[in-house]
């Protein structure tokens, strides 16, 4: 052998151990994107491991690992999705029936005001048809002789008040004249 052949040994030796370090990388790069449920990717695992495309396709244990992660990632986000829609639909499933109940009870409520109105428009028709137009005449001509004789006996109260006021007046002026003619009589002549 030549001076050669023992720096290419140790050449061999060397890229051995770094594609050694750069799978072991890869493999904690992997564990790592499975950890944080994140979508495996020859790219992202490259990217996480600081490794080029190239040697994962190169290298057969790198590939293999990483299409067994790609494989088992897919089936978990089959699982997760296949979880989803069924959340989506027991959401949609329960939005259904509290709408259905909200709408029984809006109907029940509906129907009861219904009833209510006709009630109410029952003895509005009711009070109608007991007022004839002869009754709303015959209680329209009391009401307004009734307003007639308010008035007068309004005037007439306010006469009474007067004439009242005046004979007070009168009794007072002849009390003081009764009072001047006593005086008189009582003074000496």
């Amino acid at each position: 052998m030549t001076a050669s052949g023992p720096r290419t040994s140790a050449a061999h030796a060397a890229r051995r151990q770094a594609g050694r370090a750069t799978l072991e990388r890869v493999l904690a790069a992997l564990r790592q994107l499975q950890k944080e449920k994140t979508p495996v990717t020859v790219a992202a695992v490259a990217r996480r491991a600081d490794a080029s495309r190239t040697f994962i396709y190169s290298n057969p244990e790198a590939r293999a690992a990483v299409t067994a992660a790609m494989a088992t990632s897919r089936h978990d986000r089959g699982q997760a999705t296949t979880a989803e829609v069924n959340g989506r639909e027991a959401s949609w499933r329960e939005r259904a029936l509290n709408a259905e109940d909200g709408l029984k009870a809006a109907n029940a409520e509906i129907l009861g005001q219904r009833t209510r109105i006709g009630e109410l428009l029952g003895q509005i028709r009711d009070l109608e048809a007991e007022w004839t137009q002869e009754s709303i005449l015959r209680i329209t001509t009391e009401n307004t002789s009734l307003k007639q004789r308010v008035r007068k006996l309004t005037e007439d109260n306010r006469i009474l008040d007067e004439r009242l006021k005046a004979a007070r007046s009168n009794n007072r002026f002849q009390d003081r004249r009764i009072a001047d003619l006593e005086a008189q009589l009582t003074e000496p002549v």
